[in-house]
């Protein structure tokens, strides 16, 4: 059970809100970047995202996009958009915010290598060239991306969304920088730290809807945070084997963290409920694809097979939704 791992407190305090939430007049540091080619800000950043209403994410009808997180230095914000000249701006609060401008190129795609893919079907064609500012984006940070993984473990995405966002609204930090209005209304908050997530209290997992076995995976990685954080520099194969080497993480979970933290292009989503159908679908006509029929389809993509799905995704050509196969459960009510 998840109890078994955390102290019973009646309560426990949120952390101190990072330097600049309070006062708004705290100026931003801030860069520009010139992208290497064509950069579609959404189609780059909505990996990030973790439901309509993220509580770390937000899309402004102006093409501005804020994101809230906690780096290395400490919890950060940073607000980026695109200026008319193709350069991207970029302005960031907190003790993040240097390491978040330093790390804004690869963020963004600088170390993505989108002219080495080879499409080798119509389909994969037509969307990569109707897409031309795709890039695979790389955030540097592991448990930003892990955590949220496991919360959408066999659940319904609704699901999973409410669990981070209950989460993060109670037990995170409010984001350093300008006043909750500049998020169009709603406040920000970066997910909390390895000892914060170990604080939870296992009757606030469950009112959340995360079951215990899902709580107890976290429990384990945040006590090893530091080693799992180390996989953002390992090649795709040592980075795989580290993150699953945590019990309650295989190779859904630690594919869907290293494709964000990474930026893996052949980071392959193996056992997702959906993905077999879609690909298979889209390049054989068959939308009971399983995973092994998927993996043959990709292996002329090898090397940048969740790159080829991501387009596969953003070709419209996905097969008609069907019944539900999976039905929301309310943990909290049980």
């Amino acid at each position: 059970m998840a109890g078994r791992f955390v102290p019973r407190t009646t309560a426990v305090p949120r952390q101190e809100p990072g330097p600049g939430h309070a006062d708004a007049s705290v100026p931003p540091l801030t860069r520009t970047w010139t992208p290497p080619g064509p950069l579609d800000l959404r189609l780059v950043l909505s990996p990030l995202r973790r439901g309509p209403a993220d509580p770390a994410y937000r899309a402004l009808p102006d093409g501005t996009f804020w994101r809230a997180t906690r780096t290395p230095a400490g919890p950060g914000t940073l607000r980026v958009s695109a200026a008319t000249d193709g350069r991207i701006a970029a302005a960031a609060w907190g003790p993040g915010a240097q390491w978040l401008l330093d790390g804004l190129p690869a963020l963004l795609g600088a170390d993505d290598t989108p002219d080495d893919f080879r499409p080798r079907h119509r389909l994969v064609a037509l969307t990569q060239h109707r897409r031309p500012g795709l890039r695979l984006l790389r955030t540097g940070l592991v448990m930003e991306s892990l955590i949220p993984s496991v919360l959408e473990q066999k659940v319904t995405t609704d699901e999973a969304y409410r669990a981070w966002r209950m989460l993060l609204r109670t037990y995170g930090t409010p984001a350093p920088g300008p006043a909750d209005g500049a998020f169009g209304g709603y406040g920000l908050y970066v997910m909390p730290d390895a000892r914060g997530w170990s604080l939870i209290p296992s009757w606030e997992w469950h009112r959340a809807g995360v079951d215990a076995k899902r709580s107890a995976t976290i429990l384990r990685a945040v006590r090893v945070a530091r080693r799992m954080e180390e996989a953002a520099a390992m090649d795709l194969p040592e980075a795989m084997a580290r993150l699953q080497l945590i019990p309650g993480i295989g190779p859904w979970t630690a594919a869907e963290t290293l494709q964000r933290s990474n930026g893996a292009a052949d980071a392959v989503t193996v056992g997702d409920l959906h993905l077999p159908g879609i690909v298979g679908h889209a390049l054989a006509g068959n939308r009971n694809a399983d995973d092994e029929e998927m993996l043959t389809l990709l292996a002329p993509y090898e090397g940048q097979r969740h790159r080829a799905t991501r387009l596969i995704m953003l070709s419209g050509r996905t097969p008609a939704r069907r019944a539900p196969r999976m039905t929301p459960r309310d943990i909290a009510r049980l």
